[in-house]
């Protein structure tokens, strides 16, 4: 079992002709996922080189296709009208890998996804893998194996360096989250760690966090009242000097919020460990799943 994505997800790829859509979209078909066509506006009855059929709108591709997930890869200056076209279109799982999108773009079509009754992971993430079954976004299929451990991170390269660790101890994965390091994002970990809370084939929960904003004091507040798994923790930027962006745009310590140290005692006051290196945590995670 997994969260999200498994063989049963029909997707399609907005920007499926462009340079990156058409990239990664042959690579979720080597893994196996089921892409169904994709939407170029105004290129409509063309045929991609993988034999997939082209719409000119997200509505048509899913009346032609059953499709229940899109894919966006897209110019930041077009993301935001894709989210939000996919959530007129109602389509149930919306994964957005573009970054760059202006802020306030995102206020607006975060609610309008809200609305509609759509989810939202991203923007600027790089998507969802549940391991041997499907993947929709940039992640590397071959360094995720099979398991028991969900992965939820506001990180992209971190995550994968850390579930790279985790496969090397033999410790597999049942779906890995990347939900985006923007100030705003569809889905946060209070959103996703319920899911995976009931996913009977999830034993253990790894948590990467990051500077900036509250979302891991508010998730760690969340883990104590409603998480019953062993959660484990990594917080990115304990180094960050105060005021200086790291990276991501939501990762930013300013006025003393924000701060790595908050974080890390938010999560060690309901009991979650959290690691001070990567392989600290693939330790944790491993004698914790061997034992």
């Amino acid at each position: 079992m997994s969260i999200l994505v498994d063989q049963a997800t029909r997707v399609i790829v907005q920007g499926i002709t462009g340079r990156d859509g058409s990239f990664h979209t042959r690579q979720m078909l080597d893994y196996g996922t089921e892409i169904v066509g994709g939407v170029t506006p105004g290129k409509g009855g063309q045929t991609t080189s993988d034999g997939l059929p082209v719409f000119n709108s997200v509505a048509e591709a899913v009346d032609a296709t059953d499709a229940n997930a899109t894919v966006i890869y897209v110019p930041a200056r077009f993301a935001a009208a894709a989210v939000s076209e996919a959530a007129d279109a109602d389509v149930p799982l919306i994964i957005c890998i573009t970054e760059g999108i202006p802020v306030l773009d995102m206020v607006e079509v975060y609610h309008q996804v809200q609305e509609r009754g759509c989810r939202l992971i991203g923007p600027n993430c790089p998507g969802v893998i549940s391991p041997g079954k499907a993947k929709i976004g940039i992640m590397p299929g071959h360094i995720h194996k099979p398991g028991r451990v969900g992965v939820i991170s506001r990180s992209g390269t971190l995550t994968y360096e850390i579930v790279n660790s985790l496969t090397e101890r033999g410790i597999g994965q049942s779906t890995c989250i990347g939900v985006g390091g923007d100030p705003i994002v569809g889905s946060g970990f209070r959103d996703l760690l319920p899911l995976f809370e009931s996913d009977a084939e999830t034993d253990a929960i790894v948590l990467i966090g990051e500077i900036g904003g509250d979302e891991e004091e508010r998730t760690a507040e969340f883990i104590g009242d409603r998480i019953s798994k062993p959660v484990f923790a990594y917080v990115v930027g304990q180094t960050a000097p105060e005021g200086k962006r790291m990276g991501h745009a939501g990762a930013i310590v300013s006025g003393g919020a924000g701060t790595a140290e908050s974080k890390v005692k938010a999560f060690s006051a309901v009991g979650v460990p959290v690691a001070r290196t990567i392989d600290e945590l693939a330790d944790a995670v491993a004698e914790k799943m061997k034992g």
